[in-house]
């Protein structure tokens, strides 16, 4: 399964480990946006925990054209907020849209005079403590308006960042492109030291970029885009023109063996670390194949109806959560198993659990290899009776050989 606990926000690929840990601590509360877990770890989960949502967020999670005179706003029935924050996310730099809690701390609202942009991506991040001092918390994302005559594209990873060697350059445009070649000869992504990069379309609204094997460390990444005014589709123009760019940090990959029940963690090829894990049970498996961190979280929330689990597991304080797939994989901590589990059972729902404690251990194995993570770090699962997961499932593209990578490519229709 997946979710966080003990902050409020993710923690986010930054410009180098002291970024990251700047950004995790500005929220100390836990975070609950919902991510189901492909796999919630035993039958005692949903129990005894903190009460159902009481965070209100409007506009609500995933909300499209969202327009500069509709309402922003967090809101709890009952309890207070501890801390808000809604910000502008990818982008050539993320922008806080200011806001003030409420004198009874019930809701809130932007700042007067503070205006969202258009054409942009936001995540509302919130932590509440109720009348008996549990905390809950909610991450979501809105879109804001973009003229009907336009288009973007939301990108990862962000600008500046510091990431692991499996990152893949994303793009998700808000509207149906038409001439895919167009578009993807107006992005230009280059390294030092240099490297061949291709681009891949998932349909006609998604292009990722990667190399033929994973980044050396220590690459610069720049990514150039010159969009205005290319014709996306009959009437459709593009609006952007930036350029943006990534470290590559250490390597790191770690290798999943679902039989062994062991996670081996290699840094820059040598081994570090072998680590006791539960994986997917038997009917519930966990997807084989590379699959790429993209969020991190301290803590989260995880409900099986989210993932098609009914109401089999939530677990509202999930620690230190790595999510590897949209679908819902994760990787995270686990303290409701017995500590035998972990080496030597599959019990989950499809996520790797490590062994940790309520609130988040430092010094438990799910904690240790939290703080040695980054987004773009890899993690592959081998030995599950499970699928290869889809190569468009998160960042899954290291899963297609070299040639049929390149054969996504728009430029060569």
């Amino acid at each position: 399964m997946r979710h966080v606990l003990k902050r409020t926000e993710p923690k986010r690929a930054g410009t180098g480990v002291a970024a990251v840990l700047a950004w995790a601590g500005l929220m100390t509360g836990l975070l609950a946006g919902l991510a189901g877990c492909a796999g919630a770890e035993s039958s005692t989960e949903g129990k005894s925990r903190a009460p159902g949502d009481t965070i209100r967020i409007t506009p609500e999670d995933g909300t499209k054209g969202i327009g500069r005179s509709d309402p922003i706003e967090v809101r709890v029935p009952d309890g207070r907020l501890e801390r808000v924050k809604v910000v502008q996310v990818e982008d050539a730099q993320p922008t806080e849209l200011r806001g003030r809690i409420s004198a009874d701390g019930r809701s809130w609202t932007p700042e007067r005079g503070a205006r969202i942009a258009l054409a942009a991506k936001y995540s509302v991040d919130a932590v509440a403590v109720d009348g008996a001092g549990r905390r809950s918390a909610r991450h979501t994302t809105f879109m804001t308006a973009v003229p009907t005559d336009r288009f973007i594209g939301y990108f990862s990873p962000e600008n500046r960042a510091t990431v692991g060697t499996g990152m893949i350059i994303s793009f998700d445009f808000n509207r149906r492109i038409q001439d895919r070649a167009a578009v993807e000869r107006a992005i230009t992504v280059t390294a030092d030291p240099p490297v061949e990069i291709a681009g891949h379309w998932f349909g006609h609204d998604r292009l990722d970029f990667r190399p033929r094997e994973y980044w050396e460390p220590g690459t610069k990444v720049t990514v150039e885009l010159d969009l205005r005014d290319v014709q996306a589709a009959p009437g459709v123009l593009g609006i952007q023109e930036k350029t943006v760019g990534f470290t590559v940090g250490r390597s790191q990959v770690s290798l999943v063996d679902a039989e062994e029940h062991t996670m081996e963690v290699r840094r820059d090829g040598e081994l570090v670390s072998t680590v006791p894990i539960t994986a997917g049970a038997a009917k519930t498996t966990t997807y084989n194949g590379k699959m790429v961190v993209t969020e991190l979280y301290d803590v989260t929330r995880m409900n099986g109806r989210t993932v098609g689990f009914g109401g089999e597991y939530d677990i509202k304080d999930v620690p230190h959560a790595v999510r590897l797939t949209t679908s819902g994989t994760f990787l995270h901590g686990n303290y409701w198993a017995p500590a035998d589990t972990f080496g030597s059972q599959n019990v989950s729902h499809g996520c790797v659990g490590l062994r940790d404690v309520k609130g988040g251990g430092p010094d438990t194995p799910a904690g240790w290899f939290f703080d040695r993570t980054l987004i773009g770090d890899v993690v592959e699962v081998v030995n599950s009776h499970d699928r290869t997961v889809a190569p468009d499932n998160g960042l899954g593209g290291w899963n297609l050989d070299w040639r049929r990578w390149k054969a996504g490519s728009a430029l060569d229709e």
